[in-house]
């Protein structure tokens, strides 16, 4: 609590300083923890885990801040917020790390064994946990740490067992031989998104494979002529009439003399190439299935880890790059191969090991997607759908959700969650459990490990205690309400999150999908290592402070498109930060002595006081609506405007005429306006700003811990007022139009000139009278004339504003040529603006189909444009006469 403002600020903004203790404050004060307090509506969401295999991107910082500034936003609101920490185990990506570690070690996993791996893997976990929650730290987020969790936890781990055997038991789960992603460097399955397709420039190879018994060949061709040891088949389509006499013939593969089938089959494009195509079940999905059908051999010719095996004949033994020269050489030998043609052809690689990605026939573990797919479109068809944002994004994930594969879920790996399936040593029988069966020395587990994603997919309701449905978490905080999360892993987790949670909780998983996109450097490249234009967070940070950070990051674009990341930009925000340092420095300095309880905002207010609680009333409306709509840029944007323009720039300036004055009421109503606009900002500021807002509002005359949970701002109808707005606008427009014209001729402010203002109407003259100060102040005139009838010098400078017309005698210091060129300039201007506000009002498309409110917005911008335009053109006469 803070009665009493007792401290200043510093006389320089440094953030490092302002940043330094102030989240262990946070954490002490238990300000992020969720109460439970069933008098508060709950507001959830869950981080999106990072991987435990090295520290955090500018993607993260991102990603994680806009999560950050909702949850804040929402605590101060007074929702009783979870927002949910935890990291992923990311199987594949952290045993590469571990391997290579001991690799350099001169070990292996091999050497260790299972056991010992495991514990050097979670030796690892526990290094890189901390360097991730230090990162989090670093960037002020408000997370409930009492609730973190790992994807390997003891929790997690069980509802990943009753998920495995519910879907299992249901059919959904099975295990069989199809081609699945292979790394043969780290030999394991890989999952698509695991894959990464690369333009490669590539050979095709054209081959005569000869019929038996004949003298005629068929022509086929291949990107890999040494999966031609696996061929079992050539096909052609059924109503090709080429080969019409071919099918049901039989081929001699060349090299292996292996006897195989020509078959028609649907698939085949008979304008592509020879129409007649190499089927290879064994080494490509879509051969796989041509052999399904016609029930072909699969022929695999390769070693796990990519060296060729005893059914490839004389080549075993070879790598299969090795194999691919040795063959092409032998082929061309026999006069096989015929022609190779320049191909260039997506290629996949491995994300982790770079190694190209194999299509390799395996025993495998599936879940049968279908079912679950389908259960996941019909909720997009009800009200209680969930919403992407932007909406766009819908479509993205349904097109993929219609074409759904199944999916291969078994890896290769020890990192990650052991497979509850059991085999017979003596019947082969298949037990699958949470629990191993009890004669367990008659049986062996699996050796594989489930994909990472099997586990993330439970993420939302595992972490609350789900299978427990009387965990007081889960029956609170699910479903969550939003989650925060990038357009390149639709398919793989936000997917996969909505059928799980479908399935095992009859209901969607978060009612909010935030997409948002990809961090590019300034030149718009996708930021990665081999092109060295990754940028640290943490590196942002020492340089200009989280929250110059998190502000650019929030304010740099709209919802679901990319971020180009500029130093310029961050370094703007920083002088921003200062110019809010330095705004509420003054402001303190004023207020020295000054309690919460003295704060009185029932006295009489000048037109500033009351055209700053006016500006603030909308700002207040203006930044919640956007960003509940998760309009972060919209919102930045509208209270940096209000903070820089309107409070630092005008207001705090207007302020000092009283606040440097002899009255003391309006001095206390001046200070009470100000302590009170400096609070309600701050608060608006905080999600986006948390420590630097913290600072300041720390000194302020307030009631509260901490600025975490004070209330979020609401409008107060009884300080808004339009009038004295008005009065503002017209006293800002002329005491800017003076400034400008003083720069035009080179008049410093110090150099007192007549002022002459006619107004428009006597009520704009008796606001001008009543508000003279200001116009003394801030115009320095020697002599001020204001009245609604003044005969215009003849040697004068002048502009034409709403509301009034100024003129500055300025005889022997204006070059009077130049004064008409400017007027001429001017009148140009709003002859433009006359003649495209008339081409639009003339349109009758736009009067009768735009709201009558538009239209007439548009009929008095017409009227203001002329009367400026008449005012110009007399000035000019009068010049020129």
């Amino acid at each position: 609590m803070n009665d009493k403002q007792q401290n200043s600020l510093s006389t320089k903004y440094n953030p490092q300083e302002v940043e330094q203790d102030r989240y262990k404050f946070w954490l002490k004060g238990k300000f992020f923890e969720a109460s439970g307090d069933k008098d508060k509506e709950p507001f959830t969401i869950v981080i999106p885990p990072p991987n435990v295999t090295g520290r955090l991107h500018l993607g993260h910082a991102w990603d994680t801040t806009m999560q950050d500034t909702i949850s804040r936003m929402k605590r101060m609101q007074g929702f009783d917020v979870l927002w949910l920490p935890g990291m992923d185990h990311a199987g594949i990506a952290t045993q590469a790390k571990v391997e290579a570690k001991l690799k350099e070690q001169g070990t292996t996993r091999y050497d260790l064994g299972r056991e010992k791996f495991l514990e050097t893997a979670w030796e690892w976990k526990e290094e890189y946990a901390d360097f991730i929650r230090s990162q989090w730290e670093k960037m002020g987020l408000g997370l409930d740490y009492s609730r973190e969790r790992f994807t390997l936890d003891e929790g997690l781990s069980e509802a990943v067992k009753e998920v495995f055997v519910k879907l299992y038991e249901k059919g959904l789960i099975y295990r069989g031989e199809y081609i699945i992603n292979w790394d043969p460097k780290t030999k394991t399955a890989l999952s698509d998104i695991e894959v990464i397709y690369e333009e490669v420039q590539g050979k095709f190879y054209h081959l005569r494979y000869p019929i038996k018994d004949s003298d005629e060949t068929i022509e086929i061709a291949t990107t890999r002529p040494e999966t031609m040891l696996g061929d079992t088949a050539v096909a052609v389509h059924p109503k090709d009439e080429r080969y019409q006499h071919l099918i049901g013939k039989k081929v001699v593969l060349p090299i292996i003399g292996r006897e195989i089938e020509i078959v028609a089959d649907d698939y085949v494009d008979r304008d592509f190439g020879s129409g007649a195509v190499k089927i290879t079940p064994a080494h490509d999905p879509n051969d796989f299935e041509i052999g399904n059908r016609h029930n072909l051999e699969r022929v695999l010719v390769m070693n796990e880890d990519g060296t060729m095996n005893e059914n490839a004949g004389s080549y075993e033994g070879l790598d299969r790059f090795d194999c691919r020269k040795k063959i092409v050489q032998d082929l061309q030998a026999l006069g096989v191969l015929f022609d190779i043609e320049d191909h260039t052809h997506q290629v996949g690689h491995s994300e982790r090991s770079g190694a190209v990605v194999e299509p390799y026939l395996s025993t495998q573990w599936f879940v049968k997607m279908q079912p679950l797919a389908d259960s996941a479109i019909d909720l997009q068809n009800t009200e209680d759908k969930v919403n992407f944002v932007p909406d766009r994004f819908e479509k993205t994930y349904l097109n993929w959700m219609d074409n759904i594969r199944d999916w291969c879920i078994s890896r290769q790996l020890w990192w990650g969650h052991r497979i509850p399936a059991w085999y017979h040593k003596e019947t082969g029988e298949i037990y699958v459990g949470k629990e191993a069966p009890d004669d367990i020395d008659k049986w062996e587990q699996d050796e594989d490990v489930l994909d990472t994603w099997f586990s993330s997919a439970l993420w939302p309701f595992s972490t609350m205690g789900w299978p427990d449905l009387e965990a007081e978490d889960f029956k609170r905080f699910f479903p969550t309400d939003v989650l925060v999360t990038g357009y390149d892993i639709i398919f793989f987790w936000v997917a996969r999150m909505i059928f799980q949670s479908k399935e095992f909780t009859d209901q969607k998983p978060f009612k909010d999908v935030l997409i948002h996109g990809l961090i590019r450097d300034a030149d718009g490249r996708k930021m990665s290592k081999s092109l060295g234009n990754g940028v640290d967070p943490m590196e942002v940070i020492d340089k200009y402070g989280a929250d110059s950070l998190r502000y650019f990051l929030l304010t740099g674009s709209t919802p679901g498109q990319d971020l180009r990341f500029h130093w310029e930009k961050v370094e703007s925000t920083w002088n921003f930060a200062n110019k809010i340092w330095n705004a509420s420095r003054f402001s303190l300095m004023n207020m020295e002595g000054f309690n919460y309880e003295d704060i009185d905002l029932s006295g009489e207010k000048t037109i500033a006081d009351k055209w700053i609680l006016t500006r603030l009333n909308e700002t207040i409306e203006h930044v919640t609506k956007n960003t509940n709509k998760y309009e972060f840029g919209e919102a930045g944007r509208y209270l940096y405007n209000f903070i820089w323009d309107d409070l630092c720039d005008w207001y705090i300036e207007m302020a000092k005429l009283p606040l440097y004055g002899e009255d003391e009421a309006k001095k206390t109503t001046t200070r009470s306006v100000l302590a009170y606009v400096l609070d309600q900002t701050m608060r608006m500021l905080h999600p986006y700003m948390p420590f630097i807002t913290e600072e300041i509002w720390q000194k302020l005359p307030h009631k509260g811990e901490s600025i975490t949970v004070a209330k979020w701002p609401k409008v107060r109808e009884e300080f808004h007022d339009e009038e004295a707005s008005k009065v503002m606008k017209l006293l800002v427009s002329i005491i800017k139009s003076v400034r400008n014209i003083r720069a035009e001729v080179d008049t410093p402010m110090s150099k007192q000139i007549k002022l002459i203002i006619q107004a428009e109407s006597q009520s704009i003259m008796d606001a001008l009278e009543s508000n003279r100060e200001y116009l003394q102040r801030f115009c320095n005139p020697s002599e001020l004339v204001i009245a609604t009838n003044v005969e215009a010098p003849e040697k004068a400078m002048s502009a034409v504003i709403t509301g009034a017309e100024l003129f500055l005698p300025l005889e022997g210091l204006i070059d009077f040529d130049k004064e008409i060129e400017r007027l001429e300039k001017e009148l140009a201007k709003w002859t433009k603006e006359v003649e495209r506000v008339q081409k639009k009002l003339s349109n009758k498309g736009f009067v009768s189909k735009a709201p009558e409110a538009v239209v007439e917005e548009e009929r008095q911008k017409e009227k203001d444009y002329l009367e400026k335009q008449a005012k110009v053109t007399a000035r000019l006469n009068e010049l020129k006469g």
